[in-house]
């Protein structure tokens, strides 16, 4: 039996001092819209810049809600305000990607990685994983910042290996094991 469906179940909700973490529902179209049609914010994420509140609806229920284990809404506690989101995609019994997007007017608060330390904990406590990847494009310096604060390493630059606005794009690879979690979880 894998126990991660049943973990991820369990912590369909998590909270930190300024974020609640939760399931996307259809109430945060409006909110994820927002975001998702600000092409600053989409310049370097895998899904196209919405140019409807429809479209973010429909992303809602195609990603969000028909699979919901292993992506969170990110809610700003203070205003209850849908800011973004964060997962743990491509889960296999060792591993797992981290991905996030959040609102530019969020943006520099440190929330990403408030929510993030929050899933690797998840992800090493929890789930028991050996490792935890992200990937960020290398014209993205803000996005490794923030894997840099977590404790991520660079481990790879990969040339030409997504396409972005018809333009090849190089990424970053970064990695966490569970070991350096765990001495970085005893440095606190």
């Amino acid at each position: 039996m894998n126990p991660q469906p049943l973990l991820f179940a369990k912590a369909a909700k998590l909270e930190t001092k300024r974020l609640v973490l939760r399931p996307v529902c259809l109430a945060d179209a409006k909110d994820m819209y927002e975001y998702a049609s600000d092409p600053q914010v989409t310049k370097w994420v895998s899904f196209p810049t919405h140019q409807t509140l429809d479209e973010s609806k429909e992303a809602i229920a195609t990603h969000f809600m028909a699979a919901p284990l292993g992506k969170w809404g990110i809610v700003y506690r203070d205003t209850n305000k849908f800011i973004g989101t964060i997962s743990l995609m491509d889960l296999t019994a060792f591993s797992a990607e981290l991905g996030y997007v959040i609102n530019r007017n969020f943006w520099g608060q440190g929330l990403v990685p408030e929510a993030a330390r929050t899933l690797l904990a998840l992800a090493f406590d929890e789930l028991n994983l050996a490792q935890v990847h992200a990937v960020h494009a290398t014209k993205n310096p803000n996005s490794g910042r923030v894997l840099e604060k977590i404790g991520m390493r660079p481990v790879e630059i990969f040339p030409n290996y997504i396409t972005h606005n018809f333009s090849p794009t190089d990424v970053k690879i970064w990695v966490i094991t569970r070991e350096q979690y765990l001495a970085n979880k005893h440095q606190r």
